[in-house]
């Protein structure tokens, strides 16, 4: 009990280290973000550069779509405009992953310390800047703490149980993607999570993967529940999230052993490898649907209206 509490306070650190630099990043970039991006919607390739933008901005593609759900339901955005930010999003997301991958242990300490002295700055952009460096410290500190918690937790009958089913049955591991994320709300903690299990050599790239590509369905949920009353385009937008994630997953299941393969050779680390094939995963999925954007758009309002 003592390392499942342990393990469930590291989440709420990397959780408060998300939204900390999430709010500090969106103090800077939120002032015109919303115009910027009613103007950069009128087609479906601008769309894409916007939402990777403002996903990268904000650190969540789930904030993203919530934006997103907000400005369709009080109409200054249209469904088919959404499409584009949506596969943007998607991209966007990988960036955190990307960036936790470096070992930045050793700054925790001193981001905290001129983290605090930032904020008690009045000037906005220099309190932002406090909360950022306090977030990533926040990350950063979780993650060592997943990886040193890692080994202590595999000797839990529990835990062994739970992997030699992820082991047995490859469903597991991508359901447990899926209904962690959804509860959590952040796919980048998940998927985080796993990245300091591969590191710690718990389970392999593979169940890292599964996990992963469930990570990216459970984070559906949020668009799903910030759309319930928020009128009929509101709920199109959140279900084109949530077909576009599943339809990537139903196109690169088969190939996941070639996915672990390629992610392999872009890197020696292991969960370097996981955060690669995350971005090759969305990104692909992403650029597949592009062409047909505005078909994919109308697809989903004939099956949802």
């Amino acid at each position: 009990m003592l390392f499942l509490g342990a393990f469930i306070i590291l989440v709420a650190v990397f959780l408060l280290g998300i939204t900390l630099m999430r709010a500090g990043l969106f103090i800077l970039g939120s002032k015109k973000m919303e115009q910027w991006l009613k103007k950069m919607t009128n087609t479906p390739m601008k769309g894409m550069f916007a939402g990777i933008a403002m996903t990268g901005v904000l650190q969540s593609s789930s904030a993203v779509m919530v934006i997103m759900i907000g400005l369709v339901s009080t109409r200054l955005l249209l469904f088919p405009q959404t499409i584009g930010i949506i596969l943007g999003s998607n991209i966007g997301t990988t960036l955190t992953l990307q960036f936790i991958t470096f070992n930045l242990t050793s700054f925790i300490i001193p981001f905290v310390g001129i983290g605090l002295i930032c904020l008690f700055f009045k000037v906005s952009w220099v309190k932002s800047l406090g909360f950022i460096l306090i977030g990533l410290a926040s990350i950063f500190a979780a993650m060592n703490g997943f990886e040193r918690l890692a080994g202590p937790l595999m000797d839990i009958p529990l835990m062994q149980k739970l992997l030699l089913m992820m082991g047995e049955h490859v469903l597991y591991a991508f359901i447990l993607g899926i209904v962690i994320t959804a509860i959590i709300q952040s796919s980048t903690v998940v998927t985080g999570i796993a990245m300091s299990f591969l590191s710690a050599g718990i389970f392999p790239l593979e169940t890292g993967i599964l996990i992963m590509l469930g990570a990216n369905i459970g984070t559906c949920a949020t668009a799903l529940m910030a759309s319930i009353g928020a009128g009929q385009e509101a709920r199109l937008t959140a279900f084109a999230h949530l077909w576009l994630n599943i339809g990537g997953v139903l196109l690169v299941w088969p190939f996941i052993s070639y996915l672990a393969l390629l992610s392999g050779l872009l890197s020696d680390q292991s969960d370097v490898q996981l955060a690669h094939a995350s971005v090759i995963f969305n990104c692909v999925s992403s650029l597949i649907v592009l062409p047909f954007a505005e078909r994919f758009g109308q697809l989903i309002a004939w099956v949802h209206k």
